[in-house]
């Protein structure tokens, strides 16, 4: 005969399980959360990526637009057992840039201990210094 206690506590741990992987899927289909910030010189944007390891993080930038995509993985903790899987582990973002003026080949990308990653870019060099030559003045010749 089987305890009463034995399936109630494995119906627990089974509707856990499916709450939290409910959660981590729903954690995944969201972007990361970000903050665009901008000095005379960059941009730079914040995304807050929690437990993730450098070798987890892909950055790119394509179009004016910062894309960040982690694959996280969760540690094996000796003596513990899984009951709510609720971190998401593929998680993605992206930052539009304002403009057009951005140097993507001088980009970089930082992770901090406290899984916080910070993607600098400088902005171009200002083109709108260009000297224009001026229009050659009307010549008295032509009046005539």
């Amino acid at each position: 005969m089987t305890d009463i206690g034995e399936i109630g506590g494995s119906v627990v741990r089974s509707a856990m399980e499916r709450v939290g992987r409910g959660v981590s899927r729903m954690q995944e289909r969201k972007p990361l959360p970000y903050d665009l910030l901008e000095s005379d010189d960059d941009y730079l944007v914040v995304f807050d990526a929690a437990g993730t390891e450098q070798s987890d993080v892909k950055v790119r930038f394509v179009d004016g637009e910062v894309q960040v995509r982690v694959d996280r993985f969760r540690p094996f903790h000796e003596g513990f057992e899984m009951r709510f899987p609720g971190r998401g582990l593929a998680l993605s973002g992206h930052a539009q840039l304002p403009g057009d003026a951005v140097e993507a080949g001088e980009a970089t990308a930082t992770l901090t201990e406290t899984g916080t990653l910070q993607v600098r870019v400088p902005k171009a060099e200002d083109s709108t210094n260009v000297p224009v030559a001026e229009e050659d003045a009307p010549s008295d010749q032509d009046d005539a």
